[in-house]
């Protein structure tokens, strides 16, 4: 075949087709304008027809994989593998989803969000979302408006459930039966997972994502002993990305199967070899960001996640307790080929959600159920910045975990904070120019305070400060142009309105110029043991220079400015800081605003217990 894809065949333009607007948009995040590829492609109807005439029954055909799934006798199959185009045949698995309830006796202290502060009243389902910081990013305005998420499950009677009778579901398809019903009276483990993302019943639950929109896809069969065949799924992930769907979530985890079938191994958790898990990783491809439960599978003889939580860039989620105390259940890695499994944890124990059928709520475990806690706050993250790309989502949400700098094979990158998420700093490219976008929740922002960057350039000594202008709830910077490649570290500061004032976070980030994905620079923090005033850099200066200060515990502290004369040139800083490595920078100028005199100066920094000085030099 071919090696070029025209744009002008008649198989492009059905491929463009089948997509909605919405779909093509995400696509051109990461493909641009080359969003149809070949696997894309429709199957040629004259091999379909070929197939149907030996007698099968074609249940789906699956683009992706150029493939099609049939019902066919032995006869039939023998028949089928000696047409031309056929290069292979595999049985399709029959597949039991691991998504039992199961209970520890954590001892997890259910709240209410009574006197919380909070914009909503969570009742008893506060616990669950308040571990991830969720109900103070809802303070913020973030539930999930402008995503649509995708969920694949057993069914969702989502139309009678409090929680979920007001969801906006744009669309609805059983891919077991056939039909646009999702609720055959076999719909509790659905409605559960679906009221945990986006249910809205105050007072009782409110979700992460209750403002987003939803795809539901049925592809568990619960009257057939919970099977699922495996390409019910991937058939549901094609029709998923070509309506637009932003991120979808599964709780659903396959390994091993009926008696009588073949059963994965450990051999097969390698990224490429399940049907689900070659879908997810093709959404991806498509800009879907994929997320899936690790697995409940931590306490049995299988131990290990389950596709497809192997993929190489579906999100994994572990489950833990109140306590963020991993739960024993809780699947664990490494991939076969040791990659780190599951990437991320959100709890998974005791998690209050909707009983399908009633009016009412229960409690439940599972990494089914943390699964689609993590995916909510996915969906709050897009709605704060809907530029991000799905490969810019992921590492972000990996960096906001609480163990991010020694991730491994029980909980990943640790407990996900949508907060950290969203106060972690992203990139947005316009134009061929690279814009810094960064919110700071936790730090005091008043009218009159400026927010800054500083840009170290690795090889160059030169320090380059931007103001960042506040832009639709965070603040933004345009990068000046580097080469391509450019390695940068950049640090945020705040220039208090008044007296000059400075503070300065103690975080630090890196990425290469030309890349949009920003990683922490753990390397450089420090939690120091003594109080120390390091000399300044660069010495001499001529516009900026940076004064780092060690402090082994939170203290009230002073950085002042002295000519030789002794006499007060400069406040920096003046307030408290907690124990940390700090930098503080001074641009030559007085308390006045006006530029000093080139020369010797003296800065000092006074604390309750401690004096240090250093001298420096300023040349115009």
């Amino acid at each position: 075949e071919s090696s070029t894809l025209s744009k002008t065949s008649q198989e492009y333009q059905i491929a463009l087709s089948q997509l909605t607007e919405r779909s093509i948009e995400r696509r051109k995040k990461v493909l641009g304008d080359n969003f149809i590829t070949f696997d894309d492609l429709p199957i040629k109807a004259e091999y379909v027809q070929a197939i149907e005439d030996i007698g099968a029954e074609i249940v789906w055909e699956l683009k992706w994989f150029n493939a099609v799934s049939c019902r066919v006798s032995q006869e039939q199959v023998s028949r089928i593998g000696n047409l031309p185009f056929v290069a292979k045949i595999e049985k399709v698995k029959i597949i039991k989803s691991d998504d039992k309830d199961i209970s520890e006796n954590f001892l997890d202290k259910v709240q209410t969000s009574v006197d919380s502060g909070n914009t909503y009243d969570y009742g008893f389902s506060y616990t669950q979302y308040n571990l991830s910081d969720i109900p103070a990013v809802h303070d913020l305005g973030y539930s999930g408006q402008d995503v649509i998420v995708g969920l694949l499950d057993a069914g969702f009677a989502w139309k009678t459930h409090p929680s979920l009778r007001n969801a906006d579901v744009i669309a609805e398809r059983d891919f077991v039966y056939g039909d646009s019903s999702t609720d055959d009276g076999d719909a509790a483990h659905g409605t559960a997972v679906f009221s945990l993302i986006g249910g809205f019943d105050e007072g009782r639950i409110v979700g992460p994502a209750f403002n987003a929109q939803f795809i539901l896809a049925k592809t568990e069969n619960i009257n057939s002993e919970t099977h699922v065949e495996e390409d019910n799924y991937a058939a549901a992930l094609e029709w998923m990305e070509s309506l637009g769907v932003d991120i979808t979530s599964s709780s659903l985890g396959y390994s091993e199967f009926d008696e009588g079938e073949e059963s994965y191994t450990y051999k097969d958790m390698d990224g490429k070899t399940t049907i689900v898990t070659k879908a997810c990783e093709i959404a991806f491809s498509k800009g879907v960001l994929t997320i899936t439960s690790a697995g409940n599978e931590g306490n049995k003889p299988w131990k290990y996640i389950t596709a497809p939580a192997d993929g190489f860039n579906t999100i994994a989620v572990g489950a833990v307790s109140s306590a963020n105390k991993v739960a024993s259940f809780s699947s664990r890695g490494p991939t076969y080929d040791k990659r780190i499994k599951p990437e991320i944890v959100a709890q998974g124990v005791r998690c209050y959600h909707a009983v399908a059928y009633t009016d009412g709520y229960s409690y439940g475990d599972g990494t089914s159920f943390s699964a689609p806690i993590a995916s909510g706050m996915a969906a709050q993250i897009l709605s704060a910045y809907p530029y991000l790309k799905n490969t810019q989502m992921r590492r972000i949400i990996l960096e906001a975990g609480d163990n991010p700098a020694e991730p491994d094979n029980e909980r990943g990158y640790g407990l996900l904070s949508v907060k950290r998420a969203l106060e972690y700093p992203n990139l947005k490219e316009v134009d061929g120019r690279y814009i810094l976008n960064k919110m700071f929740i936790d730090e005091v922002i008043e009218d009159g305070d400026s927010v800054f960057v500083e840009i170290y350039e690795k090889g160059n000594d030169a320090v380059g400060i931007g103001q960042m202008e506040k832009n639709n709830g965070y603040y933004s910077f345009s990068f000046p142009q580097y080469p391509i490649g450019t390695e940068l570290g950049v640090l945020f500061n705040i220039r208090k309105g008044g007296g000059g004032k400075i503070a300065i976070p103690n975080d630090s980030y890196k990425f290469i110029y030309g890349s949009l994905e920003i990683f922490k620079n753990t390397t450089d923090k420090i939690i120091p043991q003594n109080f120390k005033l390091y000399q300044n850099f660069p010495n001499p200066f001529n516009s900026i220079t940076t004064i780092i200060v060690d402090l082994p515990d939170p203290a009230n502290l002073e950085i002042k400015v002295y000519n030789i004369l002794g006499q007060e040139i400069k406040t920096i800083f003046s307030g408290s800081r907690l124990q940390g490595q700090y930098r503080f920078f001074w641009n030559a100028t007085d308390n006045y605003g006006s530029k000093v005199s080139s020369g010797v100066y003296i800065y000092r920094i006074t604390t309750p217990g401690n004096t240090a000085a250093q001298k420096m030099m300023y040349l115009k």
